[in-house]
């Protein structure tokens, strides 16, 4: 069955992949691209991509009334990114979101929104399968290690510090440390250098030019350490994911956070 997808923020980076990766599906087709920049451009054009002409347009609400479309993907950002799920809700479109920035209390109004309104909504904060791993690994490793801190590390163009995957990866690791880690005095020379802190777990945040998307985690013990490692080195290694949420959006209900809630390991 063929599913009709319009793309929020389809002319940025991970737009761009999101797009492409629909033109190389048989079953998925591009009927709307929605964004700030290039609009009235061909996105297909823009991408040099051999499918119908599909141009950009800035207003979510009215390319959704005119593409009838069965779902929408959305990499936007986090200031927009529930304004957008809001719009979706009210017309019943099931939705992926991508964008980063979504808190405990936007998913309770998300939630809400949804059993209000009947669509299904999937959120993830990293898409990539690799990294996924990764935080399983370390939520398994927290039984057995109760000292860690993480480190993530992504593009300079990033604005929101730290990353979703991040936060979850500490919301994961968190369930599983049978004590809380013992309070140092410690002389900050500099506010932050110890990092934020997120569950009782310090995260540190890179953002340099250069970096795609990076994350360790990193636990300490009697004479050892283990880091456990996920690099992404482009965008590609999200596509595999963002594909799967877009399938599995036929087979739940409601609300899902975490594309770990939609795999088995």
């Amino acid at each position: 069955m063929l599913k009709k997808i319009v793309v929020s923020g389809a002319n940025g980076k991970m737009g761009r992949e999101v797009v492409r990766m629909i033109a190389g599906k048989d079953d998925f087709e591009l009927v709307g691209a929605v964004d700030v920049t290039g609009v009235g451009e061909d996105i297909n054009q823009l991408l040099s991509l051999d499918a119908p002409v599909v141009r950009i347009s800035d207003d979510l609400a009215e390319t959704l009334d005119q593409t009838q479309a069965d779902a929408v993907i959305d990499f936007t950002n986090p200031t927009v990114v529930m304004d957008n799920i809001k719009v979706t809700s009210q017309k019943g479109i099931d939705i992926v979101v991508g964008a980063t920035g979504i808190t405990e209390v936007d998913l309770e109004k998300i939630e809400k929104m949804s059993q209000e309104n009947g669509n299904k909504v999937i959120i993830a904060p990293n898409f990539a399968i690799g990294a996924i791993l990764m935080m399983q690994f370390a939520q398994q490793a927290a039984k057995l290690m109760d000292n860690v801190e993480i480190i993530e590390l992504h593009h300079d163009k990033k604005i929101d510090a730290p990353s979703g995957t991040a936060i979850k990866t500490a919301e994961l690791i968190s369930k599983n440390l049978s004590k809380k880690k013992g309070k140092v005095e410690e002389i900050e020379k500099i506010t932050g250098a110890r990092g934020g802190e997120h569950d009782d777990i310090n995260i540190h945040s890179v953002r340099l030019p250069g970096f795609v998307a990076h994350q360790e985690v990193i636990f300490g013990g009697l004479g050892q350490t283990l880091t456990i490692r996920h690099d992404s080195i482009n965008r590609k290694s999200f596509m595999p994911g963002v594909e799967l949420a877009v399938r599995k959006l036929d087979e739940i209900e409601g609300v899902v956070y975490g594309l770990d809630n939609l795999i088995e390991i």
